[in-house]
C-alpha cells in the first residue's frame, strides 16, 4: 500500500468564525490551536469543535475514534465521483480511502476533507486483494450486477473494505470476482443505476446503522 504523496486540494472560502475575541492574551494555551487561525479567523469546511484547531491536531483526533471499515474506488477514468466519495468518507469516518488504478483523482469533490481522511493507493485490483488479505479484511463490492445480495438484507462486516466502482460501467470483472460478497441497493424506479458517489454514502450509512 502507497500513500498518496500528493498535496491536498486548495481550501476555499466558507462561512466561518472570525480572530479569537480578546487578542493574542486571550487565546487558549493549548497546543492544538493555530496561531495564525486564531489571529485571522477560520472558514474551514470543519465542525465547531474543530474552530481554529491545527490539521495535524484534527487528524490525530480522528484517528483515536476511526470506525474499522475502509472504502475502495477503481479510478480508471479520472471519475469526478471520487471526491465526492472521499468527503461522505470523512464525514463516516472510516479508516481509509483507497484509489486502486490511477493515482491522480478528482479531488475538487473533496472539499478540502483530503486533508484529514486518510487516502491510500493501490496500482491494480490485485493489489488491493493483497493489501486485504494480509490485513484480513473482507472485500464488499458494491454493483447492481446479477447475483447481487440486496444491501437491505445484508449483515455487513465490522471490519471490511467496501469497494465501488465507476460511475457508468461499474465495477471492473476482476473486482467482482475478486469480492467475498457483492451487494446492491435497492431502486423502485426507472434509471439502472443511482450515482457513484450517492451510492457509496448510502452504503457507509448503512454500515453506521449496524455498528456505530
Amino acid at each position: 500500500m502507497q500513500h498518496d504523496p500528493q498535496p491536498p486540494t486548495p481550501e476555499p472560502s466558507t462561512h466561518g468564525v472570525g480572530p479569537w475575541p480578546g487578542g493574542p492574551d486571550a487565546w487558549p494555551r493549548d497546543d492544538r490551536y493555530d496561531p495564525e487561525l486564531l489571529a485571522h479567523g477560520d472558514t474551514r469546511n470543519v465542525v465547531d469543535r474543530y474552530r481554529y484547531w491545527r490539521v495535524e491536531a484534527i487528524v490525530a483526533e480522528l484517528d483515536a475514534r476511526r470506525h474499522p471499515f475502509h472504502v475502495a474506488i477503481e479510478n480508471w477514468q479520472h471519475d469526478m465521483n471520487i471526491g465526492s466519495i472521499v468527503r461522505s468518507a470523512n464525514a463516516f469516518l472510516a479508516e481509509t480511502v483507497h484509489i486502486v488504478g490511477r493515482r491522480r483523482w478528482n479531488k475538487r469533490g473533496a472539499m478540502v476533507t483530503d486533508r484529514y481522511q486518510h487516502v491510500a493507493h493501490h496500482d491494480t485490483i490485485a493489489d488491493l486483494v493483497s493489501w486485504a488479505e494480509a490485513a484480513a479484511l473482507p472485500i464488499i463490492a458494491v454493483d447492481n450486477v446479477p447475483g447481487s445480495v440486496p444491501l437491505e438484507t445484508f449483515a455487513l462486516p465490522e471490519r471490511c473494505v467496501l469497494l465501488f466502482g465507476q460511475e457508468g460501467p461499474g465495477l471492473s470483472r476482476e473486482a467482482i470476482e475478486a469480492a467475498d460478497s457483492v451487494l446492491e441497493i435497492a431502486q423502485f424506479g426507472s434509471t439502472r443505476s443511482i450515482n457513484a458517489s450517492a451510492a457509496a454514502a448510502i452504503v457507509m450509512h448503512a454500515w453506521i446503522l449496524q455498528h456505530a
